[in-house]
């Protein structure tokens, strides 16, 4: 396999090649941006787009042209959904503070979210953003076991804080440090299907006895638990309880980072609950507040307790009722719409036709994942199944051309992540479908 594949290079706009080949209004834009934001600045894209509006699972550039979103998780309820905005803008207009104050806004949020966890995960500490909560249950955790060792996936991506990069290797360009253990991600698709577990299994316990053998305490294992860094994978159901278990019965925690996975998009409303496992921390960002930044931590009070008594914890913006509102509206629309049951469906009905086209595309290796989380792996042999990183960006980008957006995954890059919206239906697939076939054939894969 390659080199590791930087998840921010992936499709990404490269100005010393890409610049010299843009014109007009999008060229000046572009040199703009990178003038501003110098060598921190990613754009998608070897053309990049100017996005001024969204509504449901679409998308609109400045030109006024349509684009179907098959990427964003973080408009989990669709773009501009009006309940998010009418019930934020409400609040804005009547305080917006922090959680040192009594609030029922925010008490009655967490209450119903809550209310979505087993027992016994009954407290939550709200943050701003996804890598925040990661970083916080990292925290909770050394705190709680008294160890300081981390195991994660080959390819995962948990934040930008500095202890979330250090257990981020899609992200960081050096060595993972000594405290930390990289294990493969469970590759469904080059491993048969009673072997996932298991396999799994046996690396993370290897992973733990490696630390132990040089003097390091283990503290937990945090995965996304649809893997989608790694590449998306999703099935068999179950595949992770015995991982879970050895962590478990060696003296560590089990973090869930459902900021990708969470609110509905497995066709379930976490992650985990695929896998039927009990997380001791489960973390949660990006869709929980449609776009308006708010996360969260949800755990069991002996480990907050573990926290407080060692720094305590508190946070400015985290779960101000501003947020608790869009949180709310989030909840509610998820219920009232249906949303879970339509990524199930929806997803089902994507992923069916898109394995249609593989008797005609050998590009095309697999077609995997669950509820509207796809991963479509791209390769240059179905029998060798080397990964195809080449193709698969010229897809993307012809996609766009479609009017398609989505992105890629996996340490190759080699994997489109179909993701979109949740107000995504079997009209919205069979838009797709019909783009990703045309883009195939004018690219002769």
């Amino acid at each position: 396999m390659a080199e590791l594949k930087s998840i921010l290079s992936m499709n990404a706009f490269t100005p010393s090649e890409d610049l010299p080949k843009l014109q007009g209004e999008i060229k000046k834009e572009t040199e703009r941006r990178l003038k501003l934001f110098g060598s921190a600045a990613v754009l998608f894209f070897k053309e990049p787009l100017e996005v001024v509006k969204g509504e449901g699972c679409y998308l609109y550039d400045v030109k006024g042209e349509k684009y179907l979103d098959c990427y964003n998780n973080v408009a989990c309820i669709g773009h501009g959904h009006p309940r998010v905005a009418d019930y934020v803008s409400a609040q804005l207009r009547q305080v917006n503070t922090h959680t040192r104050y009594l609030n029922t806004v925010v008490d009655d949020y967490a209450e119903k979210l809550l209310a979505t966890f087993p027992k016994p995960l009954t407290n939550v500490a709200f943050t701003c953003t996804g890598s925040e909560s990661n970083d916080l249950a990292l925290r909770m955790s050394m705190y709680f076991t008294g160890g300081t060792g981390f195991i994660v996936t080959s390819g995962a991506y948990h934040g930008d804080s500095y202890l979330t990069t250090m257990v981020s290797p899609s992200t960081t360009r050096r060595k993972v440090p000594d405290f930390v253990r990289l294990v493969p991600a469970p590759d469904t698709y080059r491993q048969k299907p009673e072997e996932v577990g298991p396999n799994f299994a046996k690396a993370v316990r290897e992973a733990i006895d490696d630390m132990e053998a040089h003097g390091i305490k283990f503290a937990a294992m945090l995965v996304d638990d649809i893997f989608s860094s790694d590449g998306v994978f999703a099935d068999p159901k179950g595949f992770l309880k015995e991982a879970v278990d050895e962590v478990h019965r060696r003296g560590g925690l089990y973090i869930a980072d459902e900021v990708q996975p969470g609110f509905g998009r497995t066709g379930m409303m976490w992650g985990f609950m695929r896998h039927d496992v009990l997380p001791d921390i489960v973390t949660m960002g990006k869709p929980m507040g449609n776009g308006y930044p708010m996360s969260a931590a949800v755990t069991r009070p002996e480990i907050i307790e573990a926290l407080t008594r060692s720094t305590g914890y508190f946070n400015t913006f985290g779960g101000t009722p501003g947020a608790a509102a869009a949180g709310t509206a989030v909840l509610e629309v998820l219920k009232e719409d249906k949303l879970i049951e339509n990524a199930s469906d929806a997803g089902n009905y994507l992923r069916d036709g898109l394995r249609a086209l593989m008797a005609d595309h050998p590009v095309i290796g697999d077609v995997r994942g669950t509820g509207l989380f796809t991963g479509l792996e791209m390769v240059k042999d179905r029998g060798t199944k080397e990964p195809d990183p080449v193709s698969a960006t010229l897809v993307l980008n012809r996609l766009k051309a479609h009017h398609v957006l989505t992105g890629a995954a996996g340490p190759d890059g080699n994997v489109l992540k179909i993701r979109p919206p949740l107000r995504f239906y079997h009209a919205d697939a069979d838009f797709f479908i019909d783009a990703f076939k045309a883009s195939l054939a004018e690219l002769h894969l």
